[in-house]
């Protein structure tokens, strides 16, 4: 799958902006492949950022989103230096997890 995430995590008067792409196919297990076979559900149903080990975003994910998504959000109390962890958990069970540094 790929290197499976690229985080962003910038502070700038003390609210920080993290940016993640994932990589990932979200297959929803309704498209047909070329032999007229359903191509089964595989997406990422839980996703999970912390930050100096308190969760800052939690989200549950559908297969409605797109292929390798884009996940953009700002929280307060952190500074410049900390660690930003996002990890993901898919249908499948399989698990990423990575993190940055906010600059």
């Amino acid at each position: 799958m790929g290197n499976p995430m690229r985080i962003r995590a910038t502070e700038a008067g003390g609210v920080v902006e993290v940016k993640v792409l994932m990589s990932h196919i979200m297959e929803t297990g309704q498209r047909k492949d070329a032999s007229g076979n359903i191509v089964p559900a595989h997406f990422i149903q839980n996703v999970t950022v912390t930050c100096n080990g308190k969760t800052v975003l939690s989200a549950e994910w559908g297969p409605a989103v797109s292929k390798d998504p884009f996940m953009s959000f700002k929280f307060k109390g952190a500074k410049k230096g900390d660690k930003v962890t996002v990890m993901w958990v898919d249908n499948k069970g399989d698990s990423r997890t990575d993190e940055a540094t906010i600059a």
